[in-house]
């Protein structure tokens, strides 16, 4: 039986990328030894895109194989909040349709999507979930 999802980010500098999630997102962690952190990062969600694609009369496409974001429940008061703890953003704020997105600085190992779904989260037991089951 799958228990949950693991996630693991790549950092030139994890020690930062390390000190980030711990101190800016303030994300609860566990130390498994040498300073190797695993953080809970609570309920979760996978989707399947496709790799090639085309919408709206615009086709595109991407290499990546795994994709990782944030979500939250308000966009404009999440990023406030931590920004006020360090955290930095890059570009605007962007309506997806999906929901709104915005990118999150990770020191030491680039961007992450932060963003606020305009769906129902099944990672929070969205409707479309219990409708599913």
């Amino acid at each position: 039986m799958i228990t949950a999802l693991h996630t693991l980010v790549y950092a030139e500098d994890p020690a930062a990328a390390r000190a980030f999630f711990r101190d800016v997102l303030q994300l609860p962690g566990a130390d498994t030894g040498g300073g190797w952190l695993i953080f809970r990062t609570g309920p979760s969600e996978l989707g399947v895109h496709p790799s090639s694609w085309e919408h709206e009369g615009r086709s595109g496409g991407t290499d990546q194989r795994f994709d990782l974001s944030l979500m939250c429940d308000d966009l404009e008061a999440t990023m406030t909040e931590l920004e006020g703890r360090g955290a930095r953003f890059e570009g605007d704020v962007v309506d997806q349709g999906w929901g709104r997105t915005v990118q999150l600085v990770v020191p030491g190992a680039g961007t992450m999507v932060l963003y606020q779904p305009s769906y129902d989260p099944p990672a929070l037991g969205g409707t479309e979930l219990d409708a599913m089951w």
